[in-house]
């Protein structure tokens, strides 16, 4: 989700505003979602897929990028060659999205409180309602190695009010919720490490990236700060091999790859603002980036369809979740 730098409407953050599920022509002509595999090779970007609303939460699952098209209340699975395919339909606007044990895929439905499942059959049923624990929108999500999904809640109604703390749900995989860690300042990506020992999450309006301990039975503790970014506004993050984490930047137009500490390792430019980012491919050494232009006139379900996800290969692969 991206988080406000600026003067907004509610409209600007897609929340209130309905996603349309229309079919729509991406700026170049083509149908939305259209496959468009072109490569910058100054950056060594390759634009996938053009036409999306905003894209959000990407994830690498049986050979494919999933992802939320927030703005569009969809959820599509993009192959190789940038084709692509609707999987689910969640008006109340799509999020963060990982898979239980058993392989079932969990969804947030930002708005209107709701963790989502898929059934066998395809249907979506509620696997847990949030709203007892906030009235306010929720963002990302991680599902870990056990099963337990960690969900943030911003904690303040976007563009209507004052930016407040937030907070991170738990949720278990019998579909029990509770809270587990509070006073976070616009919760937004999440990382768990391989060994589910450790949750990294970013916090958008703290413009760092903060560290908890993971116990046997999902609560957290040992909070700290795991790289201060020097006015960074993470988004989406994940994990590498050499235990430094990616973050995308909307304001920034950017994703960068800091070491615990916040040392800065590499920094990929883009032409409009990174939502989120993910490792995958068949060894993990793709970063994908869902990338959109943002102004505070946008408005993220009616006005252009600028959403892109990029593509480039990196050195060191992905671990951990998502």
């Amino acid at each position: 989700m991206v988080a406000n730098v600026g003067t907004t409407t509610p409209a600007d953050h897609g929340c209130g505003a309905e996603p349309s599920g229309s079919d729509v022509i991406a700026p170049d002509g083509s149908p939305a979602g259209a496959p468009v595999v072109e490569e910058d090779l100054v950056s060594g970007l390759r634009t996938l897929v053009t036409g999306l609303a905003y894209g959000e939460s990407p994830r690498w699952h049986d050979g494919r990028l999933l992802l939320s098209d927030m703005g569009a209340g969809r959820v599509l699975a993009v192959d190789l060659d940038g084709n692509t395919e609707v999987i689910a339909e969640v008006p109340a606007m799509p999020m963060g999205s990982g898979w239980l044990p058993d392989g079932r895929m969990l969804i947030v439905s930002s708005r209107d409180g709701r963790l989502l499942r898929a059934e066998p059959g395809g249907s979506l049923v509620t696997h847990a309602d949030l709203t007892g624990l906030s009235r306010y929108p929720w963002s990302d999500m991680v599902v870990d190695g056990r099963g337990n999904a960690y969900i943030g809640n911003i904690g303040f109604d976007f563009g209507r009010a004052e930016p407040a703390p937030g907070m991170l749900a738990l949720v278990t995989p019998d579909g029990t919720a509770r809270q587990v860690a509070g006073d976070v300042m616009f919760p937004n990506g999440i990382a768990v490490t391989p060994d589910n020992a450790t949750l990294i999450l970013a916090e958008s309006y703290g413009n760092r990236l903060t560290a908890f301990d993971i116990a046997a039975d999902g609560s957290l503790s040992g909070r700290r700060v795991w790289a201060a970014l020097d006015g960074g506004y993470p988004d989406g993050i994940c994990l590498d091999a050499d235990d430094a984490v990616w973050y995308a930047e909307v304001p920034g137009r950017r994703c960068v790859r800091v070491r615990e500490g916040g040392e800065v390792l590499q920094t990929v430019e883009a032409d409009r603002g990174c939502f989120a980012c993910i490792l995958g491919g068949a060894d993990r050494r793709t970063l994908f980036i869902a990338a959109a232009e943002f102004s505070t006139a946008a408005d993220m379900s009616a006005g252009p369809r600028t959403g892109q996800v990029l593509a480039m290969d990196v050195a060191v692969p992905g671990v951990g979740w998502p």
